[in-house]
């Protein structure tokens, strides 16, 4: 009996932690593994093969070979065909292809690839689209077992309990019908997302520089001519000539060789400034080809609440920030006096040692694009990239290759071919990931041993007793629905599922869909910016409020609850 409270205090311990601190999740799972360690609850031999379980190790491949499946021309000519038409149909377009994207690669990823494109495309504000992105990536990622990094933790669960391992296609007919109905929603609610462009050229807080080439067709053509005006969130604000700003210029300004070219707005457009010739940005031969990134300090990161200055930035990090973000807000005092807070948008000028330790910056940063128009692959190598990928699909489906072994032949093959490098899978590793799931694994077994998971399960099945079978799984799924809300997807999954299959238990039903009740609700993440990895990269990157996610969240929310509910038991009965 004192076993079980140890562990429930644990358990409480871990849920207030993740609430109440700025603390990893990944910290605090393995603090609690470690914990069960020392005291002798869990065996080493145990807790090893929780870090080697097959499906965390597939999830470790997938997330390493979506380094080259993300640059592949696929994606960008998504991204560029995407954008065309009126919202509801650039909204239908766009969803469709970004859940068949995510359905067969990491959803983060997809959402990382289109993050540029959707920013520069010319007709849309990325304001009406980034949201609906981040919801569609999260319905694809419920399409097949790979489509996200929860579907695989659950796996991962299932197969220690001794139960069949889930399918390639086990989600995919509820996870159909969800895309089609969420679809359906987002489009009109769209039309209610913020339309930043209204705010003007006064909110365009970021500044960039370009030379221009002498002999370059720019030379002797005016501002129009040369279609500078028409820009989309990039605007020229001035030029520069001999040393003289010249502010006020207007379209039949003639260019002249080594002008300097200043613009404001939307740094990411920076992609767009590439494709004029005749342009040099600003840095490129000073940093010997290395290209601005954009990041976004994280609410962990150590700099919070301090000014560059304080901080040491760029002796600490080895880059110089030369822009700063803060949502509409505008900024004074100059970049060293800002104090920095969780959510804003920094534009680095990155050194060597910053590019290789960035997997040292991640409770500091999240990465959110590398601002270099060049790193697509060729369409002969991106095509050798996906046709490789969707032969380790197939053979998987058809049973001739296990996926794992087909995925890691797929990265030595990418690996050996030049597509990527070993500093892009140190950089890409996913050592948070790891240790939730290798600790998580631990955790949960630790409950069930305990009778912990026995006992909780008891203690919902008393509670809902009148409700029946189906009571205790609506209560299975919102506590993951709340629990994702709050502590963030893979966090939710670890702490329901040993509850949800105690249930199953006591009932005496099949666990199936108690388990699918915890797979969907863990990826029912539409509320907080914070539960789910792709509404916090859109968060900051389109100026959200959180009202923004509370009115179309909950519409969304409810919808996918009602059919995820709907669903189950037809599909799946007990």
């Amino acid at each position: 009996m004192w076993e079980q409270g140890f562990v429930l205090a644990i358990l409480f311990g871990i849920i207030t932690c993740l609430l109440v601190t700025k603390i990893k999740p990944s910290y605090i799972f393995a603090g609690a593994a470690f914990i069960a360690f020392m005291t002798g609850m869990v065996e080493l031999k145990t807790i090893a093969n929780n870090f080697t379980n097959p499906s965390l190790l597939t999830l470790v491949m997938l997330i390493l070979v979506s380094c080259a499946l993300e640059k592949t021309l696929l994606i960008s000519w998504v991204s560029r065909n995407i954008s065309e038409g009126r919202l509801g149909h650039v909204i239908a377009k766009m969803s469709i292809s970004t859940a068949l994207l995510s359905s067969f690669t990491n959803n983060t990823a997809v959402v990382v690839s289109m993050l540029g494109a959707i920013k520069r495309n010319q007709q849309h504000a990325p304001s009406k689209l980034l949201i609906p992105l981040s919801y569609a990536a999260i319905f694809g990622g419920t399409l097949t077992l790979i489509g996200t990094s929860t579907n695989l933790i659950i796996n991962s669960f299932v197969e220690d309990a001794g139960l069949p391992s889930l399918t390639f296609f086990t989600p995919t007919l509820i996870g159909l019908c969800i895309l089609v109905g969420g679809v359906l929603v987002l489009i009109p609610l769209s039309y209610l997302l913020p339309n930043y462009d209204d705010q003007g050229h006064g909110e365009l807080p970021y500044f960039l520089e370009a030379r221009v080439e002498p002999n370059s067709n720019l030379v002797g053509r005016t501002i129009s001519e040369n279609k500078l005006r028409a820009l989309r969130k990039l605007f020229l604000a001035e030029v520069v000539r001999n040393g003289v700003s010249m502010p006020s210029i207007g379209p039949d300004f003639v260019l002249q060789a080594n002008d300097r070219l200043l613009f404001c707005g939307e740094v990411d457009s920076v992609a767009t400034l590439q494709d004029i010739p005749g342009l040099t940005l600003f840095g490129n031969q000073s940093v010997n080809g290395q290209n601005f990134i954009e990041v976004f300090v994280s609410s962990s990161a150590s700099i919070c609440q301090q000014t560059l200055k304080e901080s040491r930035f760029r002796d600490r990090f080895d880059a110089a920030v030369v822009a700063i973000r803060r949502g509409h807000e505008r900024l004074d005092g100059g970049l060293g006096n800002i104090t920095l807070e969780p959510g804003d948008t920094l534009i680095l000028l990155p050194g060597k040692r910053f590019e290789s330790e960035r997997k040292a910056h991640r409770k500091e940063f999240m990465m959110v694009s590398d601002l270099d128009a060049g790193t697509r692959l060729d369409a002969k190598t991106s095509t050798g990239v996906l046709l490789g990928f969707a032969t380790v699909i197939a053979l998987t489906l058809l049973g001739i290759v296990p996926i794992i072994k087909g995925l890691a032949l797929y990265l030595i093959a990418l690996i050996a071919f030049d597509i990527i490098h070993i500093a892009d899978l140190k950089r890409r590793f996913p050592t948070d990931i790891v240790m939730i799931v290798g600790s998580a694994l631990s955790i949960a077994q630790w409950m069930i041993t305990s009778g912990l998971s026995e006992q909780m399960g008891s203690l919902f099945i008393n509670t809902f007793n009148g409700s029946g079978v189906f009571g205790a799984l609506v209560a299975t799924y919102l506590m993951t629905l709340i629990l994702t809300e709050l502590v963030t997807n893979n966090a939710a999954a670890a702490l329901s599922f040993p509850i949800a299959y105690s249930m199953a238990m006591g009932y005496g039903v099949d666990p199936m869909p108690f388990i699918m009740a915890v797979l969907f609700g863990a990826s029912a993440s539409f509320i907080s910016p914070y539960g789910y990895q792709t509404n916090l990269l859109v968060y900051s990157v389109g100026n959200y409020k959180l009202s923004d996610y509370i009115r179309m969240g909950v519409p969304i929310s409810i919808v996918y609850s009602i059919l995820v509910l709907t669903l189950i038991p037809v599909f799946f009965p007990f």
